[in-house]
């Protein structure tokens, strides 16, 4: 039996659940915001929408995230907001590298190919971010242009969404945290195998390296701050 056999899935956020799921769990969080209220600017912040791909919202694959189409209407309103604010928003593909001995090959024994149709960003995202840059690794700046790429457009703050929370998200959330960056990390933008994954990476960024926040409150600081 792989390991991914093993990985309980489920679908805690949908259309129907997703506002009171990621209510209670900032009230999880709240602990861990009292001394880090959400402080945005948008004048330096940027979107990092991470891996929102076919092959991550295809129930065949064995990768498939059952709460990823709960977050994408979340992310796609953050997009045309910081896309409306002049500010960037930046996608990442994930593309295993072409060498079989690469960690995340033989990790997962198995690999997203550069010329599967499902490694391309859902239909809905390519007409709403400012670039998109291939990655392949967990974390989005290892060996990519990402940290260049928001030096050059001003940003000093980055929110994350997509998926894996406790995969790419995470490890990106850190990333970016040890560059010098704030970042604000979506509760209700971000989504992984089930919720057990999602909270657990959240109570462990909140500690040490993200602001945990609600998208509402991402688009009132963005709107409220821009017309200030």
């Amino acid at each position: 039996m792989t390991v991914n056999a093993r990985i309980h899935r489920s679908s805690y956020y949908s259309a129907d659940t997703i506002d009171h799921e990621a209510g209670r769990m900032l009230q999880d969080l709240a602990p861990f915001r009292e001394k880090r209220a959400p402080c945005m600017q948008a004048g330096e912040a940027a979107l990092l929408v991470l891996d929102m791909q076919a092959y991550f919202a295809d129930p065949s694959s064995h990768a498939f995230v059952p709460s990823l189409h709960g977050i994408l209407p979340r992310i796609e309103r953050l997009a045309r907001i910081f896309v409306a604010q002049g500010r960037p928003v930046v996608a990442s593909r994930h593309v295993d590298a072409d060498d079989p001995s690469s960690p995340m090959r033989r990790w997962w024994r198995g690999a997203i190919e550069a010329e599967d149709p499902r490694a391309e960003l859902i239909a809905s995202l390519p007409d709403l971010v400012s670039t998109t840059i291939v990655k392949t690794s967990y974390d989005a700046f290892l060996e990519t242009e990402l940290e260049s790429y928001l030096r050059k457009c001003g940003t000093n703050q980055v929110v994350i969404c997509g998926v894996h929370t406790h995969l790419c998200c995470e490890t990106t959330a850190r990333s970016a945290f040890t560059r010098g960056f704030d970042v604000f990390f979506a509760i209700d933008g971000t989504a992984t195998y089930n919720e057990e994954f999602h909270l657990a990476s959240l109570r462990s960024l909140a500690h040490g390296f993200a602001v945990p926040v609600l998208c509402c409150e991402i688009e009132e600081a963005m709107v409220s701050d821009a017309a200030s």
